[in-house]
């Protein structure tokens, strides 16, 4: 075995500050460069770690190209998610995720233009409405970017090579290392690539020619290219496209940011089709699930989806498993998850029936079962998609994920499969997993190492599985690139030629070698052993986290501060500043955590619903909170609790006395609070908020069909202008259906917790807590009635603070308390017993703002039933996410609020609609601030009209 050691432990260096200087001069205050920044930056879903220079944040595509001109090393990063090494530099990075994030739909749907930062899923629901989508669908689709999915040549589960973005590329337009800017498919491209760019354009046709004329060098690109390959740079463009600048647009797909900026692109799309069956299909050993494919292929199916055993035992964990999974003894097992996609039913139950007589002739360890049951298919396919994460999520605390991805012609598949479960067995790889596109022969497998004193053990595994798969006419890189992991192995898989051909094309493109350096091509053979990332324990609300970047879309601090990823990140390099005796380092690290991750994180929680291992940061968050906390502080919001209506009743008479007096004097009187106490403890004041809300009152019903508790939101805020507000409308509703509502005595006093819980106040919630379920079980009969909130935040609050646990005096098991969103009640109980309104009172278009809350919660399909009551039209605009207002959130930090909604509030003046909801009332009041439209609980809307 060889002795490779790892490199000396990582240390930030600083900022080289003529490097700074350069690109201040180049483009003005768009650098990062403080150690937060540059450290939340060094981490990506790879398992490599270096730290950039500076982080460089550019808003347009003259931006970049001033970059460019200044001749400074660049990497190009957008979503983060990429695995092989390919996203991260120790010199300066680019973000493109940031300002780059246009889609424009052309031609019905049938093209798209789409810029770097986009995200796939996003860009996807724009196209859905035309039933179209992107070819390429890899795993990671809820969070990879264009510009990963356009630098990496993404493919997936079901585009194969057929529609990946090689195949359905149109144009881009390409920022150029020199600054040149080229549109390829300009109908002059090709000439203003030889004025501007002569020898590029002149050598790309010298290339084309050399291989041409090589039979040797043809068969050898159509080999290797038959197959998901994004091994070295993609030559067949040589033979597939005649003109410099197609062949040009076509190299740099997959060329992971080393030969050009990718500004824009303009994809041709696919059909989305809208009906599906899918199924799992259990077979006894890998090896038969791997014979089986070829036949399976006869079928026609869309996709087929490898998982070995150890695959299915974590699928079995998975909350979505059904029946088949949760009972399943997983010895040897594998499993196929076959889907087949048409638009004509009637050719779908045809493609079923004949997959029927091909599985009825295999030997399957459970019988087959397709379903076209859309709760059912997705449940599988989150599996499938999470696989990766979840079992590195599941890795023993200290190692370090490892996930490779191969691809060998599909015959060779069965004994590539025996030679890897032999080569894990050999080099004690305890746990792997191998999982994968089978009908593509594209493996993905994952190994556990925990990188220590020396790397012989991987170094020689690396070797035997290059050998193994090169051995059968195989790319050791299918989809993810080839970054660094596989840089060293190029030129063996492609022979010297070629390998000259690739060297070539980086001259050509980037005569300084300046953009992404040491990525694709490399000359050191052990380029894939250096810079590993180390990961270390450090506290469990976050340990299990993989870096994957899956919760950064759904983050509504991404573009002011930190992003979820970027938290954990950040808590790991802290604790190894203060193991390495760094202690400056701990301290700035310490001073920017706080504003960048502690006050601005919004605690909403859709981190964990984006989450393969189901992280919350936002616990992370609220334990840091409480340990900020002073005696003081924890006995002021302990004595709230205590006496909560007394307090709401003193924040109605505040937000009253605001709103009466000068504006400039009560804002300029919070502005002076917040600059004496803190900007995170003093709320500020603005024009925009309401007056002071109504005060709650008991209303007591002895023959109640559910228990209503207002939220104390009714009472600090009032009504959006010209609404009842949803306290008075709720009880018209359902007075109206002939339901009674219980309020009971002493409800001023009661709350979801919220406040306490998202801020670490324990001993207050602890408070609250006792009071709410004693209350409670009270008021609804021991448990038999529901509990009915009026704002999805309190709902989830309440679920929170009542969930079944011990009796405050004898610890025997309390009853659980149901608790109904209002919106549920509404629409389940409310609303068919209402007659349905004129045609003339529905209104024209609704915009809706779902919440962060109501999304957790599931109440999708009952604010959709309700609001299509309501509205003719019902659009989510553009842009949604969590508006970050969260409680106090955007009194506090109003600059988080503003950045959380910027996309959603321009996509709202655009769309011009008759009214506006949203089914909280502080997420009302922050789109309200953000969009300068009047928005109102949805149930305020439906009492208008059914009145």
């Amino acid at each position: 075995m060889s002795l490779i050691h790892v490199d000396p432990p990582h240390r930030i260096a600083p900022a080289d500050p003529a490097v700074l200087a350069a690109v201040e001069a180049a483009v003005p205050a768009i650098t990062r460069s403080r150690v937060s920044d540059r450290l939340g930056m060094a981490h990506d879903a790879s398992h490599y770690l270096l730290t950039p220079q500076a982080v460089v944040v550019p808003e347009s595509a003259a931006q970049v190209a001033a970059l460019m001109r200044a001749g400074l090393p660049l990497t190009f990063r957008s979503g983060g998610t990429s695995l092989s090494g390919q996203g991260i530099t120790s010199h300066l990075l680019v973000d493109t995720r940031r300002h780059f994030r246009g889609v424009e739909v052309l031609d019905g749907g049938e093209r798209v233009r789409v810029q770097p930062g986009a995200v796939l899923r996003q860009v996807n629901a724009r196209l859905a409405a035309y039933g179209r989508r992107l070819g390429p669908d890899p795993a990671s689709e809820s969070a990879c970017t264009i510009g990963g999915v356009v630098a990496n040549n993404s493919s997936g589960m079901t585009c194969g090579t057929h529609a990946n973005t090689y195949r359905t590329l149109e144009s881009m337009t390409l920022v150029l290392p020199s600054g040149t800017v080229i549109d390829t498919g300009a109908p002059d491209a090709d000439a203003r690539l030889h004025a501007l760019e002569p020898d590029l354009a002149q050598g790309l046709e010298r290339l084309r020619d050399r291989i041409r004329g090589n039979p040797d060098s043809v068969r050898r690109v159509k080999a290797q290219f038959s197959i998901k390959n994004t091994m070295g740079y993609g030559l067949n463009s040589f033979l597939d496209h005649d003109s410099p600048a197609q062949i040009l647009a076509h190299l740099v797909i997959g060329s992971e940011g080393t030969l050009a900026f990718v500004a824009e692109a303009v994809l041709r799309t696919v059909p989305l089709h809208r009906l599906a069956t899918t199924g799992l299909i259990v077979f006894p050993t890998l090896r038969e699930a791997m014979a089986a494919v070829p036949e399976i292929v006869t079928a026609g199916p869309a996709a087929i989806e490898l998982l070995d055993a150890e695959s299915l035992r974590v699928a079995a964990t998975d909350p979505g498993a059904d029946d088949v999974l949760r009972t399943l003894e997983v010895r040897d097992h594998a499993a196929l998850l076959v889907e087949w996609q048409e638009s004509d039913p009637e050719l779908l139950a045809r493609r079923e029936r004949e997959a029927g007589q091909v599985f009825a002739g295999m030997d399957l360890a459970a019988p087959a079962r397709l379903s076209g049951d859309s709760a059912g298919r997705a449940a599988l396919w989150r599996i499938r998609k999470n696989l990766y994460a979840s079992v590195a999520g599941a890795r023993p605390s200290g190692t370090t994920a490892l996930l490779e991805d191969v691809a060998v012609p599909v015959p060779t598949l069965a004994d590539l499969c025996d030679e890897l479960s032999e080569l894990f067995d050999r080099y004690r790889y305890e746990r792997s997993v191998i999982f994968g596109h089978a009908k593509d022969g594209n493996l993905h497998f994952m190994l556990n190492e925990r990188f220590g004193t020396d790397l012989g053990r991987y170094a020689d595994f690396t070797e035997d599985l290059v050998d193994a798969v090169l051995s059968r006419g195989g790319t050791l890189k299918a989809e993810h690139g080839t970054g660094r992991v596989m840089a060293p192995f190029v030129r063996r898989q492609y022979g010297e030629e070629l390998f000259e051909v690739m060297r070539e094309v980086k001259r050509l493109c980037d005569p300084g070698g300046t953009l992404n350096p040491g990525v694709v091509l490399t000359d050191d053979p052990e380029a894939h052993l250096r810079d590993l990332k180390p990961v270390a324990t450090v506290e469990p609300e976050v340990d299990r986290c993989v870096e994957c970047g899956y919760c950064e879309p759904v983050c509504p601090s991404r573009d002011l501060t930190t992003t979820p990823r970027q938290r954990i990140v950040l808590r790991r390099e802290l604790a190894a500043a203060e193991a390495a005796g760094d202690h400056a380092l701990a301290r700035q690290l310490e001073e920017e955590y706080g504003y960048d991750a502690i006050d601005t994180c919004a605690v909403d929680g859709m981190c964990a619903t984006a989450c393969p291992v189901l992280i919350n940061t936002g616990d992370l968050t609220k334990r840091l909170r409480a340990e900020r906390h002073g005696r003081t502080a924890r006995a002021g919001w302990k004595s709230a609790a205590k006496h909560w209506d007394a307090v709401t009743r003193a924040m109605d008479l505040a937000m009253d006395i605001a709103a009466a007096s000068p504006a400039r004097l009560a804002e300029g009187a919070g502005r002076a609070a917040r600059a004496v106490v803190s900007p995170d403890a003093v709320p500020q004041w603005s024009r925009a908020l309401p007056r002071g809300g109504t005060p709650r009152r008991a209303a007591p019903h002895r023959e109640a069909d559910a228990v209503y508790v207002p939220s104390c939101l009714n009472t600090m805020f009032a009504p959006a202008d010209g609404g009842p507000g949803v306290m008075a409308a709720l009880l018209r509703l359902a007075e109206r259906a002939g339901l009674r509502l219980h309020v009971p005595e002493g409800v001023g006093s009661l709350c979801c917790g919220t406040p306490w819980s998202s801020k670490g106040f324990g001993d207050g919630y602890e408070v609250m807590r006792r009071r709410v379920r004693d209350a409670l079980l009270t008021a609804t009969d021991g448990g038999r009635l529901p509990v009915v909130s009026d704002a999805a935040s309190c709902t989830e609050g309440f679920e929170r603070l009542t969930a079944a646990g011990s009796g405050p005096a004898t610890g025997a098991a309390s009853p659980a308390v149901r608790v109904l969103d209002a919106v549920t009640f509404v629409a389940d109980h409310v609303l068919p017993r209402l007659p349905q309104p004129p045609e003339d009172r529905r209104l024209a278009s609704l915009a809706l703002h779902p919440t962060c809350s109501s999304t957790r919660l599931g109440l999708d399909a009952a604010i959709a039933k309700i609001a299509g009551v309501v509205a003719k039209r019902v659009v989510v605009p553009d842009g949604w996410q969590c508006c970050a207002f969260a409680g106090d959130r955007g009194l506090l930090h109003p600059e988080l609020t503003a950045s959380a909604t910027r996309a959603e509030a321009a996509s709202v003046a655009e769309g011009g609609f008759a009214a506006h909801a949203s089914v909280n009332r502080t997420c009302e009041i922050g789109m309200t601030r953000a969009t300068g439209k009047t928005y109102h609980h949805l149930l305020e809307l439906l009492d208008t009209i059914t009145a």
